[in-house]
């Protein structure tokens, strides 16, 4: 039995082309990338899991590190609208899709890429560039538009059967719905892309480079959680949510202690209230009294101790490679300098004078 690679989400468009090729009689593994944001934060894809039993297809999970963010940080097709490098990200995932491929001697990667429905890597041009550019030409399948583009190597030799295939084009999911129906297949819901699309992380991500060139894969996850301020040219405190993203925090906390190429490792610290639960905080960089007075301020404000007079904030970690461990006695910041130093799309909108 011939073997066939899926680049798989979970998502419908990746659910139909595993089961077109499976229904051809190929032997389909998923494959499913996890973006650094959720990598070592105790997620799983249990989701896609369930999509892929659902198939009867294995699933094998890669997660995203330190190629990605060397891809990130100078992406040579620019940005979109936020901080999504959506060509550069397609041919790296491509790139490492396919000698997962060759690794497994399989006779096509499949992708549920449909021409035209996405603006920056799903235009007709954009996806023979990405053929071409990832030296997959012949071996890179779009079940789902593969009506519209040239026949791949599995289709000339009859492996896969192109009548079979379908001829999707543009943003209406309306073909996909009507089929996923008639063969019940099980998928999330269509999304609008990966979270850097999303404009505050995006601001977040900015801001980030802007201030630090040499940011670590650390760094980069955080941009996913919790609240961002930045008090100074070099600071800035993250405070979480909710207790899952404590976790998400200590998570990402610990692994960048425990890694050299981390360059803010040393500079960062903990924050959470003494006497009871809330959120935690983490700051990064290298803080002014009034920083890490703002950091233990914005604890308080956002834990159910915000309407007392004053909650004692502990502080623990390491700047310049020196232990810290102290207790600041705070009062809650006010809702005026938390708004003044969220990290957002409106403040930095507000900093370029742009309405």
């Amino acid at each position: 039995m011939h073997k066939a690679i899926v680049m798989f989400s979970g998502g419908l468009d990746s659910v139909i082309a595993a089961h077109l090729l499976k229904s051809q009689g190929l032997d389909v593994t998923a494959l499913h990338f996890v973006l650094p944001f959720y990598a070592q934060t105790g997620k799983t894809p249990e989701q896609v899991q369930a999509y892929a039993d659902t198939l009867g297809v294995p699933l094998r999970v890669e997660e995203e590190g330190e190629e990605f963010l060397e891809m990130i940080r100078d992406p040579k097709f620019g940005y979109g609208k936020n901080a999504n490098p959506c060509v550069d990200c397609r041919i790296h995932r491509v790139i490492k899709a396919g000698r997962i491929m060759e690794e497994m001697g399989a006779v096509c990667l499949a992708t549920g890429e449909v021409v035209g429905q996405r603006p920056m890597s799903q235009k007709m041009d954009k996806m023979k560039k990405i053929e071409k550019l990832t030296g997959l030409k012949g071996k890179l399948l779009r079940p789902l538009s593969a009506k519209l583009l040239d026949p791949t190597d599995a289709e000339l030799a009859g492996i896969v059967d192109r009548e079979k295939l379908l001829d999707i084009t543009g943003r209406s999911r309306q073909v996909q719905l009507a089929y996923a129906k008639e063969h019940g297949l099980a998928h999330s819901s269509p999304a609008g892309g990966c979270i850097l699309t999303n404009i505050e992380t995006g601001a977040r991500f900015i801001d980030l480079a802007e201030h630090d060139q040499h940011y670590s894969l650390a760094d980069f996850k955080l941009l996913a959680y919790g609240r961002h301020f930045r008090t100074s040219q070099n600071y800035r405190v993250i405070v979480s949510r909710n207790e899952d993203e404590n976790d998400a925090l200590e998570r990402i906390h610990a692994a960048a202690l425990s890694s050299p190429k981390s360059t803010s490792a040393p500079n960062i610290v903990q924050m959470y209230l003494r006497d009871t639960l809330g959120p935690l905080a983490l700051g990064i960089g290298e803080p002014d009294e009034s920083g890490l007075q703002f950091a233990a301020s914005a604890v308080m404000r956002f834990s159910r101790l915000r309407n007392e007079e004053k909650a004692a904030v502990v502080i623990s970690g390491s700047i310049n490679g020196n232990d810290i461990n102290r207790i600041l006695e705070t009062k809650p910041a006010n809702d005026a300098d938390i708004d003044r130093m969220r990290i957002s799309a409106s403040n930095r909108k507000k900093a370029k004078g742009e309405k």
